[in-house]
């Protein structure tokens, strides 16, 4: 059974009068009736400590964006509806499963007053500009990292059917290489903590940048599909043409939907039921890894599609609905005020609980402003994506995937490190939504250290 553990100080409730507050906050929700049958054991990963951590003055990767979802998340009461757990840090040892010794070694001991010392090792590892070297990097990599790896474990060992990380998705980093605003790939490590129990995992990436670091980790294995949608042609990071289709034993098992700028909600279902749908068939997953990186939508800062929160989600209700144990993780997602719109919004798609457009009050209620609703219109903006080249890219890939053989099995390579045993456990914190009430002003600024906050006077040690 699990191991509940006290709050650590300082990432609890402030005793129980907060837990009243934050209780009466929620709207009243209502189960969908179709969801009645399918009602999943979802897990949820959460460390408040992930808004301390800040990229740079500037920069348009904000952490913070993750505890703004999770006061969303909590102010609309969709707590109640799973079980949240703080994740235990993943160790140097589980990271280097994939990532290389000295790449894990230099993010160890890299920091914004060492950085002269290691010039040369900034260019080879990629480290400085679009993943610059701020306090605590090491640090914010583990959090993000242990929540999707302490998620797999539990789908291993078939506590949940779907765990929540939407500190997770960080899909360009290399084994060696920093990329993308991402260090370390939890997307792949979770894979691989995945195949220790299933066969096959497929990995579904949502986001509007090719997942060109999961691609490349599983380009010659056949236990591991990857499929992306993505904006193509020049556009970072530049890879994912649908011819590129995984080589070796991995041959065809690399899918790839290369997309022009102004995909809409009815073009992005057209593309995604279908080949999904038909990757399911034919490549029978024993688990799924969905990335659901939020910079797709209308309006993000470095984004160019139109999808609405309803087209995004979309995605993540059909996934759900196969039925096959599922880690959703975060990803892209620049644009403050939506990103946690649509996490949240896909939180309560995955609860298979309605919420209102209304949003509650919640700590970053003038974020929201003007219209402080859930929902966002799209932009009149043109869709370059003909139906004509939709459906010529959709028949290719369908030809792709009639090679794929009824049942792949071979063997793969996780690296030299020192593996963890099949049936090891993660084991996991506790947690209670967390009260953040210090937040920085401005978003490029960094927020401050929270204060030390007592325990939850509810949290206690047990043994199921």
């Amino acid at each position: 059974g699990d191991r509940v553990f006290p709050s650590r100080a300082g990432r609890g409730w402030k005793g129980r009068v907060g837990l009243a507050q934050w209780t009466s906050a929620g709207p009243r929700r209502s189960i969908h009736p179709a969801a009645m049958e399918t009602k999943r054991r979802v897990a949820y990963f959460y460390d408040a400590e992930i808004g301390n951590y800040h990229y740079g003055q500037g920069h348009p990767m904000k952490p913070h964006r993750v505890r703004m979802t999770h006061n969303l998340v909590v102010n609309y009461g969709l707590y109640r509806e799973m079980e949240v757990f703080r994740p235990k840090p993943v160790s140097r040892d589980q990271m280097t499963r994939f990532h290389s010794d000295d790449y894990i070694n230099f993010l160890r001991v890299i920091n914004p007053d060492n950085m002269s010392e290691y010039l040369r090792h900034l260019q080879r590892f990629n480290v400085g500009e679009d993943c610059p070297v701020f306090d605590g990097l090491f640090e914010f990599c583990q959090l993000y990292t242990s929540g999707s790896i302490g998620g797999a474990v539990r789908l291993n060992n078939r506590k949940n059917d779907i765990v929540i990380n939407w500190a997770g998705g960080l899909h360009h980093a290399k084994k060696s290489e920093a990329s993308g605003f991402c260090y370390v790939n939890d997307c792949v490590l979770a894979i691989l903590e995945l195949l220790k129990h299933h066969q096959r995992v497929l990995y579904i990436d949502i986001d509007i940048h090719h997942g060109d670091g999961v691609e490349e980790a599983f380009y010659t294995t056949n236990r591991v599909m990857t499929a992306s949608f993505h904006k193509f042609g020049e556009y970072f990071p530049g890879t994912g043409d649908v011819q590129d289709i995984g080589a070796n034993e991995g041959e065809n098992y690399a899918i790839n939907f290369p997309l022009h700028d102004g995909m809409d909600d009815e073009s992005f279902t057209s593309i995604f039921r279908p080949v999904i749908g038909k990757i399911m068939e034919v490549f029978q997953p024993g688990a799924v890894v969905l990335q659901c990186g939020a910079d797709s939508l209308s309006g993000d800062r470095l984004g160019c599609f139109n999808l609405s929160l309803k087209g995004h989600a979309d995605c993540v209700e059909y996934v759900k609905s196969f039925g096959i144990p599922t880690l959703v993780l975060g990803g892209g997602g620049y644009t403050l005020r939506n990103v946690p719109r649509c996490w949240t919004y896909e939180t309560s798609v995955l609860l298979g609980v309605d919420i209102k457009d209304a949003l509650p009050y919640n700590d970053y209620f003038e974020y929201y402003g003007p219209d402080y609703r859930l929902h966002m219109p799209v932009s009149n903006m043109e869709n370059l994506n003909s139906p004509e080249y939709l459906q010529k890219t959709k028949v290719k890939i369908f030809d792709i995937l009639k090679q794929i053989e009824p049942a792949p099995g071979t063997q793969i390579e996780t690296g030299n490190s020192i593996q963890t045993p099949a049936d090891a456990e993660i084991p996991e914190e506790s947690v209670e939504p967390e009260n953040p009430d210090q937040r920085p002003a401005d978003p490029d600024q960094p927020p401050p250290a929270p204060e030390a906050a007592a325990s939850h006077p509810s949290a206690m040690e047990t043994d199921a």
